[in-house]
Formats: C-alpha cells, sequence, structure tokens
C-alpha cells in the first residue's frame, strides 16, 4: 500500500510573528522556518504504518517555494521514501493544493493520503476536506487513532462530545490531531541518508493546475494588547462588571 503525506513550509511555532509595516502580510525575512507540527505528526503516522508492514511505500509532498525541499528532506529523515515538490512562487490557496494533490493522486495512486489537520499559519483546516472532495474519497478529519485492515481504515475522530469512530473505505483522506501520536526526534545519520534519497521537483503547469489566486488579503494587523487587569472590592462589583462591561453573563 503506497501512502502519500503532506507537508507545508511554515514560521516556526516558536517564533513570534511580525507584521510588515505596510500592514500587506507577515514579515518572514529572517525568521527561522520549519515543518508545520500538524504534518510532523501526519509523516510520523505514515512511517509507524510502514514499520508496521501495513504501507510499502511513504512518498512526501509539498508545494510552494525552492526552501521547501528542506521539509521534504526533514520529512524523508523521519522516514519517508521519496519525496514530490511541487515548485511555484505564487501565494498558494488552500484550492490550489487540493488541486495540486489531487494531480498528484491521480499520478501516483496512493491507497491513502495523511495530512495536518490545519498549518498553524493560516489556521484554515480546508485542504484536505478539499482534496477528499475532488477526489471523492471518503474522509477522516482530526484523527487520533488510525488502524488499517482487510482494504478499511478506522479513524478515531476528536469531536465536541468525546470520541467518534469511523471506518472508511480505501483510497481515503486522513487528517492529523495533535494526540494521534508523538513524532521521533530527527537523528544526524538519518539526515544523512536522506541526502541520498530521490527529490523530484515538478511545476503546476506539469499537472495542468492553474494556482492562481482566487482570494485577496486586504490587510494583516496584531491583535490588540490586552489592557491591565483591575482589583475590585467584592463579589457584586465583580458580577456588575462582568455582566456590563465584559458581557460575559
Amino acid at each position: 500500500m503506497k501512502v502519500m503525506v503532506c507537508t507545508k513550509r511554515v514560521l516556526d511555532y516558536n517564533v513570534k510573528a511580525r507584521v510588515k509595516a505596510d500592514g500587506s502580510d507577515v514579515d518572514l525575512s529572517g525568521v527561522k522556518m520549519s515543518m508545520n507540527p500538524f504534518d510532523e505528526i501526519a509523516v510520523e503516522e505514515a512511517v509507524r504504518l510502514k514499520e508496521k508492514g501495513v504501507a510499502t511505500e511513504v512518498i512526501a509532498v509539498s508545494c510552494g517555494v525552492t526552501q521547501c525541499q528542506e521539509t521534504l528532506r526533514t520529512a524523508m529523515a523521519i522516514g519517508a521514501d521519496r519525496a514530490i515538490l511541487v515548485e511555484t512562487a505564487e501565494e498558494l490557496q488552500p484550492l490550489a493544493v487540493a488541486k495540486l494533490l489531487k494531480a498528484l493522486a491521480d499520478k501516483e495512486q496512493p491507497q491513502l493520503v495523511i495530512l495536518g489537520k490545519q498549518a498553524i499559519d493560516d489556521d484554515c483546516n480546508q485542504t484536505g476536506q478539499m482534496l477528499a472532495a475532488l477526489a471523492g474519497w471518503p474522509q477522516g478529519t482530526f484523527a487520533s487513532k488510525v488502524e488499517v485492515a482487510d482494504g478499511k481504515v478506522a479513524v478515531t475522530r476528536e469531536v465536541d462530545g468525546g470520541l467518534e469512530t469511523v471506518s472508511l473505505t480505501l483510497p481515503a483522506v486522513v487528517t492529523t490531531d495533535l494526540r494521534l501520536n508523538e513524532p521521533r526526534y530527527v537523528t544526524l545519520p538519518n539526515i544523512m541518508k536522506a541526502k541520498k534519497k530521490t527529490l523530484d521537483v515538478v511545476k503546476p503547469e506539469d499537472l495542468g493546475v492553474d494556482v492562481t489566486p482566487r482570494i485577496k488579503t486586504l490587510k494583516v494587523s496584531e491583535p490588540p494588547k490586552r489592557g491591565a487587569g483591575v482589583k475590585v472590592p467584592d463579589v457584586a462589583t465583580l458580577v456588575d462588571k462582568l455582566k456590563n462591561e465584559a458581557k460575559v453573563i
């Protein structure tokens, strides 16, 4: 069974995002970039499926600028067998990425596609669902447990009231939640091995996909700074402030 796992290069989660002076976008110049944490969980799960003997090959995929090759090398150091980069300088939006992944899925014919549930830069949480809709495949989102057997994948999902388990017929799309697993640390020998693995680069035009942005960002601004709190003399004043000023009760 072939597994395709999708990764995104994002601003490192330890770095505080800065907005450009003109408010047009987030300033990414000279900051540390890394793999989206949810996608790291997706790669780890795909590699674990291979270690269990369920998957035969793990293909890591990324879309974006040339530097995304670093993210794919990390995925291969975790355990992916080979990688494909869809290289473009265009601003990629969820629908365009889903179309690119659909084109790659048609070409590679994976039985399972695993993605992080969302990226920590735009928080869209859309690509997996759009890919499933375009491919006409069943989807299991927010997965906290994945088990593959007899041509089906059982996905335990986190929902508001607790847990829900769905059984999907392969091929299927799964998006990962934080509690699915804890990704392994990448070791130096594996980083060296990853350099020898195959990394193919294709263009969106090769896949017949138009990635022109459909949504325009008008303005990016930082959230307002929180004001200082106040001490209240008694419970009655606290209730009054919560009701009339904060309007939370």
